[in-house]
């Protein structure tokens, strides 16, 4: 059984999402995954029910959507979410006790195996690792409560390299399925403030599918990478995205 999942962080409905949500739409037609996970979506938006609409109508794909807000403040603001063209069998959620951040799992059936498939985007801190660290540690703890899983996958926004504790952990663990660099784009406000100004472009992995279990990378690359080719200070979204196409194999690899 072969698939396709994807990750994109959303950037909420910030810098000019109305123009930029075409972008979305129209590189999903390019890459077409079975499984997206989506960070940073606007609640009162409902930009992940959008996308999923706008993939039926547009593209003739049919998503499920699980999604899980965010705690405290941000409870009402925005969340983590995942459109899948597999069956759920099951969901869940972890809530870090740390700014407000949580994670998601949604077991669905890649033909009739269980994957569980995680969503999560770790704290964003320039320097200091440390709870990033203490994040992905309750992450791995999360994911072995759940030790029946033949196959797992973990998507999102990590705000780290893999030189940094918090990814080392992860790749202690997991698999990454690729390094190339996600971070960050030239997106643009209508005012012309650039996101992450200062940064340097795309010069970095930081979002990641992470895999491990009956999981085997066929291939993955960068995705929602493309600006608007009539205006180059549009973007998908902040960050760029990732795909991966992966095989369910017989054994643990």
């Amino acid at each position: 059984m072969r698939f396709r999942a994807a990750t994109l962080n959303l950037e909420q409905d910030h810098k000019r999402w109305d123009a930029r949500r075409e972008l979305v739409v129209e590189q999903l037609g390019a890459v077409r995954p079975d499984l997206l996970a989506l960070n940073e979506v606007c609640l009162p938006r409902r930009t992940a029910h959008w996308l999923r609409d706008a993939a039926k109508e547009r593209l003739g794909i049919e998503y499920h959507v699980v999604q899980q807000t965010r705690v405290n403040g941000l409870a009402e603001i925005e969340g983590e979410a995942l459109l899948t063209r597999f069956p759920i069998v099951e969901t869940g959620n972890l809530d870090y006790r740390t700014r407000d951040i949580v994670a998601l799992v949604a077991r669905v059936l890649a033909g009739s195996t269980p994957v569980d498939v995680y969503v999560t985007h770790l704290y964003a801190s320039r320097g200091d690792d440390s709870l990033r660290l203490y994040q992905a540690q309750q992450l791995l703890a999360w994911m072995d409560s759940r030790g029946d899983a033949q196959a797992r996958m973990v998507c999102g926004d990590f705000n780290a390299t893999l030189d940094q504790p918090s990814a080392a952990l992860m790749a202690s663990r997991l698999r990454p399925t690729q390094t190339a660099p996600t971070a960050f784009t030239a997106l643009a406000d209508t005012d012309g403030q650039v996101s992450h100004s200062g940064r340097p472009r795309m010069d970095r992995c930081i979002d990641y599918i992470w895999i491990s279990g009956r999981l085997r990378v066929i291939e993955s690359r960068v995705c929602f990478d493309r600006p608007d080719p009539r205006d180059p200070t549009l973007w998908p979204s902040d960050h760029a995205g990732v795909w991966a196409d992966l095989e369910v194999t017989g054994n643990e690899p």
